[in-house]
């Protein structure tokens, strides 16, 4: 079953979803500032667009653009600047 999510006053939409692989989601945000907090390992792939993200533990930001990824583990919280428009892969493990 695909599942809607909308945050922070619906400028991040995502579609969650299950594949064979595990549960993902994919979504975009709007030109913005965002935290997160994760429950489980996370993989964040760039589809389209550009998210300056400041990991945790660390105190500089990095750019990661079309099909670039980071890694999240779980239970941690993370920062990400969304440059204009971006589209982005999350998967669970």
């Amino acid at each position: 079953m695909i599942s809607a999510n909308e945050y922070f006053n619906a400028t991040v939409k995502s579609l969650g979803y299950t594949s064979a692989t595990g549960k993902s989601t994919v979504g975009v945000m709007e030109e913005g500032e965002y935290e997160f907090g994760t429950s489980t390992h996370e993989t964040m792939i760039v589809i389209e667009g550009e998210l300056i993200a400041q990991l945790p533990n660390e105190t500089i930001w990095k750019s990661y653009k079309n099909g670039e990824k980071f890694e999240v583990e779980a239970n941690t919280k993370f920062k990400v600047k969304s440059v204009g428009q971006t589209s982005y892969l999350c998967q669970y493990q």
